[in-house]
This record gives C-alpha cells, sequence and structure tokens, in this order.
C-alpha cells in the first residue's frame, strides 16, 4: 500500500488548484476531498470514482477484482453513450468468495479471469479494479497485470484505488494517474496534426458531445481523446500528441491536464458547453491555444464566424421560449462545474435563480457563481430534504433541477422537477444542448398536470352552503353500506 499512499499524497499536494496553493503544508497534505467515513460510502467511494472516470472508454474490459457486490454496485452507474463499442457495458468480476480470500486464490483467480477475457472478447486492453477486500488482503494486482500483459501480448492496466482509500473524487484522481502512468503516451499517432486537442472531463453523458463535435469538425480541429466520454483505447494512448486541452471537470482531473501540459507541453483551459455565451467563449479558448502552439491565425476569424451564425439560428428558438420563461424561478441543487454554467445558461433567457447548491464545487466553482449571480445569499451548501420541501411547498421556485434522488421532493410538493444530474435522458451542451434544456423546462413549468393536482380533491370540494348536508347525507350512505357489506359476510361465512 506504500506506493497507494504515495499516490494519495501526490494528488492532494496539487499544483494546479488555486485552493490548495493558498493552504500551509499541513492544511495540503490533508487534500481537498472530505475523508471518507467507514461505513458511509452513499456518496461514493474511491473505488465508485475511478470506475466513473474509466468505464465510458468504450472498447476497454473493465474487470473489477473482487466479490461480486462491488462490480454490482457500480455497473452503468453513469449515462455515458457509446458511438460504436459495446464492451464496456459487460460486467467482468473475479467474484472472489470466502474460500478464495482465506485459501490466497485471489492473484491466480485474477490472472485466470484476463486470460478469459482476452480469448473471448480479444479487447485492445483490460483495466484492472483494486477493491476494498483485495487491497487489505494484500493481492498484489499490479504483479498480476504486469504478468498477463507479458504472457497475454495486450495492455493490462492496474487501477489501484480500492474504496477504503477514500472518496469518490480521490478515486477521479487515481484513475488519472493509472492513465498517466500506464496508458498515455505508450502509443504513438502516424497522423498528428496542428489542430488536435483533447477535452478532459467530458463525459458524453446522453450523447451530449455529440452536440459539440460536429461544431469543432466545421472549425477543422480535431478530437484526438475525449476523456473518458466515447473514448477508444488508442485515443487515449495517444492523447500526448495533442496540441491543447480543455478541461470540463477540472474537480475530477485537474491532475491529469495540469501533468500533461507538463509532460507535454500541452496548454489547458477550464471551460463549459454549457450555455450560449459559454459554448461560444470554449470555441475561441481552443482556437486561441491551438494558435498560440502553431497553427495558422486564420482559424480564430472562422471560429468568430462559426459563433456568429450558431448563436444567431440559437437564440431564434429560444425567442419562442422567453416570453414564456421570462421571471420564471429556478432552484438548483447539484453541483461542480453545472453550478455555475446551468446558472449562467438559464440566467441568458431571463430565469430567476433562487438558489444553488455548491456541495461539490470547487473554490473557482464558486467564485464564479459569486461574479454571475452577484449575490452569495443563493448559494447553499448542502440543504436537507425538509428545508427543500418546505421551499418548494411554499412556492419559492417554479421549477427544481436536481438528480433523481431529489425528485420526489419536488413531486411531493407538486412542484415541476427537471433532471439535470448524470441520469438524464436528454444531452444539454452545446447550442442545441441549451434550446433542449429551455424546451424541456417550458414543457415541465406549463405541463397541465401541475394545475391539476394543486387542485383540492373532488371529496374537499361542497357547493357553498351544502357542506353540513352532503357531509350528512355521506355519512349516512357510508354507515348504510357498511352495515350491508357486514351482514353479507356474516351470512357467507357465519355457518364455516
Amino acid at each position: 500500500m506504500t506506493s497507494l499512499s504515495a499516490k494519495i499524497q501526490d494528488v492532494f499536494d496539487e499544483p494546479a488548484c488555486e485552493t490548495n496553493r493558498g493552504k500551509n503544508a499541513k492544511a495540503r497534505k490533508q487534500g481537498c476531498s472530505k475523508p471518507l467515513t467507514p461505513g458511509a460510502a452513499a456518496g461514493g467511494c474511491a473505488f465508485d470514482g475511478a470506475k466513473i472516470v474509466l468505464q465510458p472508454i468504450t472498447d476497454v474490459a473493465h474487470l473489477v477484482h473482487a466479490p461480486l457486490a462491488c462490480e454490482g454496485n457500480s455497473w452503468d452507474n453513469r449515462g455515458a453513450a457509446s458511438s460504436g463499442p459495446t464492451l464496456w457495458r459487460t460486467s467482468f468480476t473475479t467474484d472472489l468468495t470466502e474460500l478464495d480470500i482465506v485459501m490466497g486464490q485471489g492473484e491466480r483467480k485474477l490472472f485466470r479471469a484476463i486470460r478469459e477475457i482476452k480469448d473471448t472478447y480479444t479487447p485492445p486492453a483490460v483495466f484492472v479494479y483494486s477493491t476494498c477486500v483485495t487491497a487489505l488482503i494484500g493481492d498484489d494486482i499490479e504483479a498480476v497485470c504486469k504478468r498477463a500483459a507479458e504472457k497475454f501480448g495486450l495492455a493490462v492496466v492496474p487501477i489501484n484505488a480500492p474504496g477504503l482509500a477514500g472518496s469518490k473524487n480521490l478515486g477521479n484522481k487515481l484513475a488519472a494517474e493509472a492513465l498517466l502512468d500506464h496508458v498515455i503516451g505508450t502509443v504513438e499517432p502516424d497522423d498528428a496534426g496542428p489542430y488536435d486537442i483533447n477535452i478532459l472531463g467530458e463525459f458524453n453523458l446522453s450523447g451530449e458531445f455529440w452536440l459539440v463535435k460536429p461544431l469543432l469538425d466545421r472549425l477543422g480541429i480535431r478530437v484526438r481523446a475525449c476523456i473518458p466520454g466515447d473514448a477508444r483505447y488508442i485515443d487515449v494512448a495517444s492523447a500526448h500528441r495533442a496540441r491543447a486541452a480543455m478541461l470540463v471537470c477540472s474537480s475530477a482531473l485537474i491532475n491529469l491536464a495540469r501533468k500533461m501540459e507538463g509532460r507535454w507541453d500541452i496548454p489547458f483551459f477550464e471551460g463549459s458547453f454549457y450555455g450560449i455565451t459559454d459554448t461560444s467563449e470554449a470555441l475561441r479558448n481552443i482556437a486561441e491555444l491551438l494558435v498560440r502552439k502553431g497553427a495558422d491565425a486564420e482559424i480564430l476569424d472562422r471560429t468568430e464566424t462559426l459563433i456568429a451564425e450558431q448563436e444567431a439560428i440559437a437564440w431564434k428558438k429560444l425567442e419562442a421560449y422567453r416570453r414564456r420563461l421570462q421571471g420564471k424561478r429556478v432552484l438548483l441543487n447539484t453541483g461542480g462545474v453545472k453550478s455555475w454554467s446551468v446558472v449562467h445558461a438559464l440566467m441568458e433567457i431571463g430565469m430567476e435563480i433562487v438558489g444553488t447548491s455548491v456541495k461539490k464545487s470547487t473554490v473557482e466553482d464558486k467564485e464564479r457563481i459569486k461574479r454571475i449571480l452577484k449575490d452569495e445569499n443563493h448559494m447553499f451548501e448542502q440543504m436537507a430534504a425538509r428545508d427543500l420541501y418546505a421551499m418548494l411547498s411554499k412556492h419559492k421556485a417554479d421549477i427544481m433541477l436536481s438528480g433523481g434522488r431529489t425528485q420526489f421532493i419536488a413531486l411531493k410538493a407538486k412542484t415541476p422537477w427537471l433532471d439535470i444530474n448524470q441520469e438524464r435522458q436528454h444531452p444539454y451542451a452545446g447550442y442545441d444542448g441549451m434550446v433542449e434544456l429551455v424546451r424541456q423546462i417550458d414543457l415541465a413549468i406549463h405541463n397541465p398536470i401541475w394545475g391539476q393536482v394543486r387542485e383540492p380533491a373532488p371529496w374537499d370540494r361542497q357547493p357553498a352552503g351544502q357542506d353540513d348536508l352532503a357531509s350528512t347525507k355521506n355519512g349516512t350512505a357510508t354507515v348504510n353500506a357498511f352495515n350491508e357489506f357486514a351482514g353479507a359476510t356474516a351470512h357467507r361465512f357465519g355457518d364455516r
């Protein structure tokens, strides 16, 4: 576990994090993520975080070295999408039993599992995930992976991020370290060009990246690797030959972006594809970085032409919704990049933000929110379910955007709700994604069902002046019906 401890210390001491740089040496060692309390991994453990970052690499076999429950609990836990391979959606696990653990058969069983995957599926690589159980019993997955790679002639990558190491966010970073140590830089492409970029921290949820990639294609910009969304192993392995990078979720992969810049001189910036303004700004930044790295400056003009065209189209589509949504109040119970990018996007069409959660947001995310909202009172670290319900039931918001875990709070409060997290069914990135987001919000708010569920129940509505009479008649009818039922039941079953 010495190497794992060193990795954890390394990702905690992150030079690219402004928050980390402002700490003293003692505070820096504690890291940015809250430590994981044993038995309280509801927010996700390190293994879960590593699997989230790596599973969308779609042609790789992801093998979990653990008892069955670890893989069953983590499989397909994000809404990532693939344009081709489906191997990533096949669950692989060594399914360790008590007997395997007691008899020390874990490493042998892992080696046999790698061989079976290679013979059956012939993937370009196998990613092997350590878990709490295998870390505690001391299985050396790195040695097994090295031996299997030599024996079978394919890449076998150890992912040393057992759940007991820490939180989900730590697992994100440990997964990035595994890519840096074993994958990126292992394949030399023969077609590297001056317009190659990497997109880091983009998961292609509900196919969102497919709304952005055509814009880059029109500019002649090639995505060498999108890590991890809809990625292929060879793309990730050759990602070191990109000229620039965009970091979408800094909280997860800031260490990957920073170390790729240090090793291969790939400059990066943090941006967002949510909202019209942020999408345009991201395209500008990509073009400017490429020019700095030697691309022809004419790409700047082409980028501005494309932006002007796409913004005009998007704003024309949004005009149909502006009058219907102007002044509507939105509560966001999410985090990370969405805590500020979605806020900015909705304010662009005149909606009012009454609150946004910053539980999973970095200090930089929070500073962006302050600049956008100009009011810290609309930011909350965490809101208990009862407080969310109280806010919604008092009609302080017209709609709540959140993940699936809090949807029932909104539904109980008879308030429209829209899924904005990874389980969502609609893509919201880019210009077309922004239009789709607004369309879904409009559909949710103006759905006629809300007018119906907020009406008093039929039995609570009585004509004026007839309340007492109706109550008497209803009470008498109920008593008579019950007596008839009781008598019939006694007659039918009395002789048995």
